[in-house]
């Protein structure tokens, strides 16, 4: 149905869209192009058009009602967008699948779209180019080969590096430690660990001679311990209260207060690309949040938005390293690994606490 109607309340409302297609925000109606023929979001990149010339629409429907066609520069009916999501979808599927990394010729020609078109495109849904994306599948591969078991020399050759020396030049890179290292999966490591009630359920923090390694809370005893030790598989873990009492203040003190950054010393591994994220959450106040998308820029690869989206879903000690502060593009919260309703609320206890 088209909005527009002889009254002098619509058409100052009328004017409101109006003002939001000149800044280009986003929002939930069209506007179309009489000139034109063609209907667009309001963030649409196109020039903008003499003002007598448009019309607003609740929705993509109501505009091909009355003749217009949809634009392909903003792709207001996500035709475009879904094809493109499904033909990277593939790709990928077909990296993580492949002993050897494709190239991007065939990888292009299985797309159907030129390699300019296609490295565009998986740029733009995964922030990395097919190349980097392979290398990470292969990085993840040795990493699963060598936490089994594995001898570092199978376990090279089973991901399909070339040579040893190849990953010892780029162990931090890699695996943010060294093969020997995840082989090991802790072994020979003592991490202390120490359970207490706080305001979300349990909470467990976990630490090596190095730093805290593991904070996990709002699950059971059984459920914090396992993620534990699926984390270090072969570390000797034993309960220590005492060694912790410190520590596990400092947390609880956070969560009643959380006006300050968490400062605990901390033994973080990670890949140099999951470790440049995780300082850089450290870098959002307390009661503020930031969008995927500026994380990314934040690290400098405005482009990896998928990418950063993983690094932090895999943080290991939340609250110390607040992943609950990043944000869907939306504002709206997005999934988190202690539950979204937490989220909320640690979000609601920054702001009151900074506010006050």
């Amino acid at each position: 149905m088209d909005i527009q109607v002889n009254a002098a309340p619509t058409e100052l409302f009328d004017e409101s869209l109006w003002d939001q297609v000149l800044r280009r925000e986003p929002g939930d109606f069209i506007y179309a192009v009489t000139t034109m023929g063609v209907y667009c979001r309001p963030g649409c990149p196109s020039p903008r058009p003499l003002r007598r010339n448009v019309r607003f629409f609740t929705d993509t429907h109501a505009a091909e009602q009355h003749g217009f066609r949809a634009c392909k520069r903003c792709d207001p009916k996500g035709e475009r967008a879904a094809i493109a999501r499904a033909v990277v979808e593939d790709a990928c599927a077909f990296i993580e699948r492949e002993e050897a990394i494709p190239s991007l010729v065939a990888l292009a020609v299985r797309s159907g779209y030129s390699r300019f078109h296609f490295l565009r495109l998986f740029r733009d849904h995964t922030g990395l180019t097919p190349r980097s994306y392979a290398e990470g599948v292969r990085a993840r591969r040795l990493n699963a080969a060598l936490a089994g078991g594995a001898r570092v020399i199978d376990a090279v050759a089973d991901a399909g590096f070339g040579s040893e020396s190849r990953v010892y030049e780029n162990t931090g890179k890699l695996l943010g430690m060294t093969p020997g290292a995840a082989r090991r999966g802790g072994q020979g490591e003592t991490i202390r660990t120490a359970f207490a009630d706080c305001p979300f359920g349990r909470l467990l923090v976990g630490a090596t001679d190095s730093g805290v390694c593991f904070i996990g809370f709002a699950e059971p005893d059984n459920a914090l311990l396992g993620d534990l030790q699926q984390r270090f598989p072969k570390a000797r873990i034993v309960p220590d209260d005492q060694a912790l009492a410190a520590t596990v203040r400092a947390v609880l003190d956070f969560l009643d207060e959380p006006a300050e950054a968490l400062e605990l010393p901390l033994d973080l591994r990670g890949t140099a690309f999951q470790q440049r994220v995780w300082q850089t959450l450290c870098r959002i106040p307390p009661g503020e949040t930031r969008t995927y998308a500026q994380l990314a820029e934040m690290i400098g690869n405005p482009r990896a938005i998928r990418a950063v989206a993983r690094s932090c879903a895999t943080n290991p000690v939340s609250l110390a390293v607040p992943c609950h502060r990043v944000v869907g593009s939306d504002g709206n919260l997005t999934g988190y690994r202690w539950g979204v309703p937490r989220k909320r609320a640690l979000l609601q206890r920054e702001r009151e606490a900074t506010a006050s």
